[in-house]
């Protein structure tokens, strides 16, 4: 009897390990899997957010030719992207620079979906299309032979430049080293010069007020006799008079007044006695 027992308690014991054993071995097993699903769920998470951060760059560029409309009567540059309005306008000079609008668009998309943009600049492009700008200026008005009277005449100077200018270059017109005017064109008045030699100068310059060419020219201003003369003659009168004692010019006063008075008679038409009568 004691035997049986102790061979049944064996066979529990035996068979209580087996349930162990296939326990822990179901355990593991389910453990192994969810291990597996962990690492491929980490993998497409890892994937997914790769893809999401990654900037997804899209250039997108849109240019348009920038045209300067030069007006020829006053020198005055305006920069447009629509010439069709100005060329209907005969005074009006159009042409197209070297300039033009452009922007580059960048889009990054982020794991909270957002997206942004940058302009690109065009400092530098622009800088080195100015630098291999080569001008010609040239002062087209006056000439060289060109004399000019004092006062009665005035100096119109007209300059020219080729090709057209670049945005921000300007010119500048000098007499005598004073700058008198900005732009094409110019008039000098001779009233306060003196007679003599006289030096006029156009310069380009950018921006930066930097120079990048300049030209000059001589011109003449003489003092128109006639006039000088008149001139001189009444300032002689002038002063002759103040020297005069006052009775003397207080005389000089009452002749002027009967000579005036005797040139309205004469300028009255004298009529026949004969009708009178």
């Amino acid at each position: 009897m004691t035997t049986f027992i102790l061979a049944h308690i064996k066979n529990t014991h035996i068979k209580d390990a087996d349930v162990t054993i296939s326990a822990l071995k179901s355990s593991t097993l389910k453990t192994r899997g969810i291990k597996a699903k962990c690492f491929g769920l980490l993998t497409a998470l890892t994937v997914l957010s790769v893809s999401i951060t990654v900037p997804i760059a899209v250039p997108t560029s849109h240019a348009a030719p920038i045209y300067k409309v030069v007006d020829e009567k006053t020198g005055q540059v305006t920069f447009t992207d629509r010439p069709q309005n100005y060329e209907q306008q005969t005074d009006k000079t159009v042409s197209q620079t070297a300039v033009s609008t452009g922007r580059d668009t960048i889009g990054q998309v982020t794991g909270e979906a957002t997206s942004s943009s940058a302009p690109v600049s065009t400092v530098n492009s622009t800088d080195k299309a100015r630098k291999a700008v080569s001008y010609q200026l040239m002062i087209a008005e006056p000439s060289e032979t060109r004399a000019y009277r004092r006062p009665a005449q005035s100096i119109e100077v007209r300059v020219q430049v080729t090709p057209a200018l670049q945005a921000g270059d300007g010119v500048r017109i000098y007499l005598d080293g004073s700058e008198v005017a900005q732009g094409l064109s110019a008039s000098i008045a001779t009233v306060d010069l003196m007679p003599g030699a006289h030096n006029i100068k156009a310069v380009i310059q950018n921006e930066k007020g930097r120079l990048l060419k300049e030209t000059a020219r001589t011109v003449h201003v003489i003092q128109n006799t006639q006039t000088l003369q008149n001139n001189k003659k009444i300032a002689q009168q002038r002063l002759a008079y103040q020297n005069l004692p006052w009775h003397q010019k207080l005389l000089l006063k009452l002749r002027q007044k009967d000579g005036s008075l005797q040139t309205v008679q004469n300028a009255q038409p004298k009529t026949n006695d004969a009708f009178t009568k």
